[in-house]
């Protein structure tokens, strides 16, 4: 089973992917970007206000396609579950916005690119929060985490909902730290439970 965790910057999904994996230490706890030198390159392209919107798209994209060869795939084939903090979602979520007027529907043509060779999560945790909120918690240090651009990517996150409201799992994020890790374990479990019956 592939568990991906996701939500604006400042939704608190990597504290609760931390705590998941002292809570399930078998599972498999991965991330993107990725440690490999494809993350890297990420993450310089992050920190690059100037950085063009299109290549960056395609940076991630190696790094996904890395991941899942490497990580992803090899942990699903020795029936692991993985848990992975951002996955192929926030590519479509957060991209889309990038290249939004350098190619027609962006969300879609993001899609498009991952869906012949991606491996689409079995749930999704979306830790959900408004994006003022989000920029005020990451601290906004970025250029993916102001405010009016994660208001964009909220609403992609909604279409992406929309479309699979089946693997989504809506979690209240603007509450406590401790009642969000509650509510997140909770979920996990169930779909364990779902899955072993």
């Amino acid at each position: 089973m592939l568990i991906t965790l996701e939500g604006l910057d400042g939704s608190g999904k990597t504290t609760v992917w931390e705590v998941l994996s002292e809570e399930f230490p078998e599972f498999v706890f991965t991330r993107e970007p990725t440690d490999s030198w494809y993350g890297d390159a990420v993450n310089r392209s992050i920190s690059d206000d100037d950085a063009d919107s299109l290549a960056e798209l395609f940076l991630y994209t190696a790094d996904h396609a890395a991941h899942l060869s490497e990580t992803v795939r090899p942990a699903l084939e020795d029936g692991k579950v993985v848990v992975s903090d951002r996955y192929s979602d926030s590519r479509y979520a957060y991209q889309a916005v990038s290249i939004e007027g350098q190619v027609k529907r962006p969300l879609e043509y993001i899609r498009g690119v991952h869906q012949p060779w991606t491996r689409p999560p079995d749930a999704t945790l979306y830790f959900d929060v408004d994006p003022e909120t989000g920029a005020a918690r990451s601290g906004a240090t970025n250029k993916f985490e102001q405010a009016a651009f994660l208001s964009q990517v909220q609403s992609n996150y909604e279409r992406l909902r929309s479309a699979e409201p089946e693997r989504f799992v809506r979690i209240d994020a603007s509450r406590s730290p401790e009642e969000v890790i509650d509510s997140a374990v909770d979920v996990v479990e169930r779909l364990l439970a779902d899955r072993d019956e």
